[in-house]
């Protein structure tokens, strides 16, 4: 199974489908707003964005849509940055999340 370990460039949507199935999760048009908003934001920062960061972005890039902690929460209810993370194939975070 793919991991954190795996190098950035090497992830595509079909292994995250599959690491969001192995988290019971079913990706939906959401879903991969928030999953390519973090690949943007660690991409242009090389950091993981804290949430109110995350937010703001969604709230800029998408901006039709009502974004908020709430929302993010349901969508990956393991935590938003962790999960969205992991399925969005960033490298293991060394910091508290």
């Amino acid at each position: 199974m793919y991991s954190y370990k795996k190098k950035y460039n090497l992830w595509n949507k079909k292994i995250a489908i599959k690491i969001a199935y192995s988290e019971n999760i079913i990706l939906t048009e959401k879903h991969w707003k928030v999953i390519y908003t973090l690949r943007f934001l660690y991409l242009e920062y090389n950091v993981y964005p804290n949430l109110r960061i995350l937010i703001n972005t969604l709230k800029k890039r998408y901006y039709n849509i009502y974004w908020d902690s709430i929302i993010l929460f349901n969508l990956f209810p393991k935590g938003t940055i962790k999960q969205a993370s992991n399925i969005a194939g960033l490298p293991k975070n060394n910091i508290c999340l």
